[in-house]
């Protein structure tokens, strides 16, 4: 089983580009899987990575390597798969993604329940307003509210999560309600999710002549959307946030919602995965019950309109 570890540890070296990331993602410090990267090179004969003090790439013959390795590594997850589902008693690891505004407020309290269910399942969550790259990652599952671009990652869709655009009555009464995307555009401070590669430049209001992408701006931006809220709290902009989100604010009058006349087009509330991985009964498992009690946690946040 060591020899086996050494291979998980040189793959997920290989994918991350750092032994400490590596190490980290299987909860190892940089020293043992440092020392895993060494037996496994002592064990072939040869030098699996190139080492600098800032770099770390892997070799002509440890890029061959990692490709059969990956190989392997897929092959054994699947027959684990197999053993799971006949013998009916679910284990191993689920790596998951979500914002941190769905994440925090629906899947997070959902995974208690979930392995309290399933005793043998692990639970390894990592939660950013960042886009994620599953292969990187090394995901399973990555939840997501948003309107994805095709891929050739499956789609599990669980809800349509309408969007709204409100504010403060603070900065309502210095600045008044925008009346039109004009005037957003002209008159108005927007509170802006961006980081780096961010694609989210801009909004997209249904208006009354169909979807238009307005172009708008704002002197603060984060890459947490819980920021973004806590800005509209405190007066400084308008933010473009899922209903669910923000629903108790509103209901509160905590937030107001404006421009209702060109509200932003709607979410989808899903799940991605690769093809394979819902193959795994551990991840399908999973799956179905997110999608389940997410929707009813869902339409719990969001109440009556």
């Amino acid at each position: 089983m060591s020899y086996l570890e050494s291979l998980r540890v040189f793959a997920r070296v290989s994918e991350l580009g750092s032994i400490t990331a590596g190490g980290r993602d299987l909860r190892l410090t940089p020293a043992v899987a440092s020392k895993r990267i060494k037996e496994l090179e002592q064990h072939l004969g040869v030098r699996l990575f190139n080492r600098t003090t800032r770099s770390l790439q892997p070799t002509e013959v440890g890029r061959r390597f990692y490709d059969e390795v990956r190989k392997i590594l897929d092959q054994l997850e699947q027959a684990e798969a197999v053993v799971a589902q006949v013998s009916a008693a679910p284990r191993g690891v689920i790596r998951i993604s979500a914002p941190l505004g769905i994440g925090r407020r629906i899947i997070a309290p959902l995974i208690p329940d979930f392995v309290d269910e399933y005793p043998d399942i692990e639970i390894r969550m990592r939660m950013s307003d960042r886009k994620v790259d599953m292969l990187a990652d090394s995901l399973d599952v990555a939840f997501f509210v948003d309107n994805p671009e095709d891929s050739s990652l499956k789609l599990r869709k669980i809800a349509v999560c309408e969007r709204v655009l409100c504010a403060a009555p603070a900065y309502l009464e210095q600045f008044g309600a925008p009346q039109s995307a004009e005037d957003l555009v002209a008159n108005h401070h927007c509170l802006l999710l961006r980081y780096p590669r961010s694609p989210e430049y801009y909004w997209v209001l249904n208006t009354a002549e169909g979807l238009r992408r307005v172009d708008v701006s704002g002197k603060y931006d984060a890459d947490d959307s819980n920021v973004l809220t806590d800005w509209a709290l405190a007066g400084r902009g308008i933010v473009n946030k899922p209903f669910f989100d923000v629903a108790e604010h509103i209901r509160e009058g905590r937030l107001v919602e404006v421009l209702p006349q060109a509200r932003p087009a709607p979410a989808i509330f899903g799940c991605l995965y690769p093809h394979k991985r819902l193959q795994d009964p551990k991840v399908r498992l999973l799956v179905d019950f997110v999608a389940s009690r997410g929707l009813q946690s869902l339409n719990r946040l969001i109440g009556t309109r």
